[in-house]
C-alpha cells in the first residue's frame, strides 16, 4: 500500500505532504511518510539498511510524537481562544498553550529539516 504511487515510490511523494498539512493533517501524513519509507527500505536492501538510512529512518519516531503533540496543542489553542461574551482573550491558559505550541513548532521545524537533510544524504551520499 505505502510501496508505490503511480509506479514511482510512495516515499518521496508523501514525504512533501507530510511538510506541507496543516497541524491536524500532518501526523496522518507523517505517519503515511513512515510507512512508505519502511516499504521502500524493504524494496530496496532486503534486511541489510545501510548506516544513512537507519540513520534518516531513526529521525521518524521523534518526529510522530512531536508532529501529535503539535496538532494537540492546535486543536487546544481553538478551543481556548474562541470568541466569548466575556472574558481576556489572553487567559493564562492560552499563554501557556501557545507557548507550548510554539516549542513544538520548532521542535517539529528542526526535526523536519533533520529529517530531509538526513534523507538526502542517504540518497545523494553527501
Amino acid at each position: 500500500m505505502f510501496d508505490q504511487i503511480f509506479g514511482l515510490p510512495a516515499h518521496p511523494l508523501i514525504v512533501h505532504a507530510a511538510v506541507v498539512l496543516s497541524a491536524l493533517a500532518a501526523p496522518v501524513a507523517v505517519f503515511a511518510a513512515r510507512e512508505s519509507g519502511e516499504a521502500l527500505r524493504d524494496r530496496l536492501f532486503q534486511g541489510n539498511v545501510p548506516a544513512p538510512v537507519a540513520e534518516h529512518e531513526s529521525l521518524a519516531g521523534p518526529l510522530m510524537v512531536l508532529t501529535a503533540g503539535l496538532a494537540v496543542a492546535a486543536v487546544l489553542l481553538v478551543r481556548f481562544t474562541r470568541p466569548r461574551a466575556a472574558g481576556p482573550a489572553a487567559s493564562p491558559a492560552v499563554v501557556a498553550v501557545s507557548a507550548v505550541a510554539v516549542v513544538f513548532a520548532l521542535a517539529v521545524g528542526y526535526y523536519v529539516v533533520r529529517l530531509g537533510h538526513s534523507g538526502a544524504t542517504a540518497v545523494w551520499g553527501r
